[in-house]
């Protein structure tokens, strides 16, 4: 429909609509999450969408055996990611990063493939197969079958986890043209080869010339820090951070969280503390005091699917529970809060008196209890001010989230009194529905503007704000220009 009728051509009652009277405000998402990494497979430093847990596995592999004591750290992220589905999440941004030392590479698995001369000895080399990402994954999937007396042709097998692909190599070329369309492998060519000669030939060997590695499982807030950067740009609502604790990483989770608001893309973090005794969550939590964070204590039982025998259970650390949180949290609406919703978790590795319960409470710890299963205790930020209760700060970010999606439309069309009242109408209207949702009590909307800021192209609305769950009043203004 146009906006302007620029000819008239029958007499009578002409009219005219505006676009502005048809403005209003979509859907808005609030339950994405955020995770970052180590893996031993996926692409590194990339934000990658997930749907399912099985869909992490098959990019990011499995994660290696729990063991708290060894020397090396445990891999993080597809473990995360676990907690993160199994608490209910249905879509993932998930990072990968790795700390590499100055100078050297990441490598990624590769294998030298040489054909047999006429004579039947070793030929030249032909091409080279590399896995499709760096790291240790990929050092013992390829296996060769050479033919039988009975007729069963070459092949070479390639198995990750339970999938295997199995690819023809009769000949140098069968081989090639099958490398081509695998996913655990991609093929790098040598120059000048194979002629057309060396494809019709049998397959000498398929060796392992280069081992993928290492994967970097020691990282630092440094590399928190570059995954949460890639982050930030994404829709996330909600962030989780691999096996590490709040006394490793706060400084950076408190610059990505600043950084993101101001932004204009707000979120929460829920991370964990390095362990679940009193004294040591009590200390973590004095650290932190931020509307934007959620600490959570204690570590929780899970199974583990790397270790071996029936009796896999163990107890993980205080950051995964973090991860279990997330992605419930992920599943309720701004307005639910998270008091006294279970967790899939099957077990605690520790459980608070009612004594210690009321003491981190006091700190501003979320606290998991047993109860009729497993559940949170009370749904907490560590502020202690008007945005204590998460569901109070993801209704004010939903609030504002709204107002920018509503304004959008408006940004560049006439500044004057029509267009800021038909505004000030989409704005009603989607503040009316959060009252509706019960998000709301109530709220007060303004918008306006100066002679002079008309001329400027700004426009200020001013928001007051009764969160359900709160006797707050809180005030939003936004500059729209």
């Amino acid at each position: 429909m146009s906006e302007t009728i620029r000819e008239m051509v029958l007499p009578g009652t002409y009219i005219e609509v505006r676009a502005e009277g048809l403005i209003g405000v979509s859907g808005i998402a609030t339950g994405n999450v955020g995770a970052v990494g180590t893996a031993s497979r996926g692409p590194l430093d990339t934000a990658v969408v997930l749907g399912s847990y099985a869909e992490a596995v098959e990019i990011f592999g499995s994660y290696d055996r729990w063991d708290p004591e060894a020397d090396t750290p445990s891999l993080t992220l597809t473990r995360t990611l676990e907690q993160v589905f199994k608490g209910g999440a249905s879509t993932v941004y998930a990072v990968r990063v790795a700390n590499i030392a100055e100078g050297e590479e990441m490598a990624a698995t590769a294998w030298t493939v040489r054909a047999v001369t006429p004579e039947g000895t070793e030929g030249p080399e032909v091409f080279r197969l590399a896995a499709t990402t760096p790291g240790t994954w990929a050092n013992d999937i390829l296996r060769t079958e050479p033919a039988t007396p009975g007729g069963r042709p070459a092949t070479v097998k390639l198995r990750v986890g339970r999938v295997e692909e199995t690819l023809p190599a009769a000949t140098v070329g069968e081989l090639l043209d099958a490398a081509a369309a695998s996913r655990f492998v991609r093929v790098e060519a040598i120059a000048s080869h194979p002629t057309t000669e060396e494809r019709g030939r049998a397959v000498h060997a398929v060796t392992r010339t280069e081992e993928g590695g290492p994967n970097g499982a020691s990282i630092t807030g440094t590399e928190v820090a570059a995954g949460l950067d890639l982050l930030a740009s994404e829709a996330v609502h909600i962030l989780t951070i691999g096996g590490l604790a709040a006394d490793e990483i706060t400084d950076e989770v408190l610059a990505h969280l600043e950084a993101t608001e101001n932004d204009g893309r707000e979120r929460i973090a829920v991370i964990g503390t390095s362990s679940d005794v009193l004294n040591t969550v009590r200390t973590e939590a004095s650290r932190v005091g931020n509307p934007r964070v959620v600490l959570v204590a204690p570590g929780i039982v899970a199974d583990d699917a790397a270790s071996p025998g029936p009796d896999r259970a163990v107890g993980l650390t205080p950051p995964y529970a973090a991860a279990l949180v997330a992605g419930r949290l992920s599943t309720l609406a701004p307005h639910i809060s998270l008091t006294n919703k279970d967790v899939a978790a099957g077990g605690l590795t520790r459980r608070y008196t009612r004594s210690e319960q009321k003491q981190l409470l006091d700190n501003r710890v979320l606290v998991l209890q047993e109860n009729l299963g497993f559940r949170v205790l009370k749904g907490i930020t560590t502020d202690n001010g008007p945005f204590k209760q998460i569901s109070v700060r993801r209704i004010v970010d939903y609030a504002k989230a709204g107002v920018r999606l509503g304004s959008n439309p408006y940004i560049g069309r006439l500044n004057n009194s029509r267009v800021r009242a038909a505004l000030k109408a989409t704005l009603d209207g989607f503040l009316s529905g959060m009252v509706l949702d019960e998000m709301l009590q109530s709220y007060e909307l303004d918008v306006s503007a100066t002679r002079r800021q008309e001329i400027d192209g700004q426009a200020i609305v001013t928001l007051t704000l009764r969160p359900t769950f709160s006797i707050d009043f809180i005030k939003v203004i936004m500059n729209l220009e």
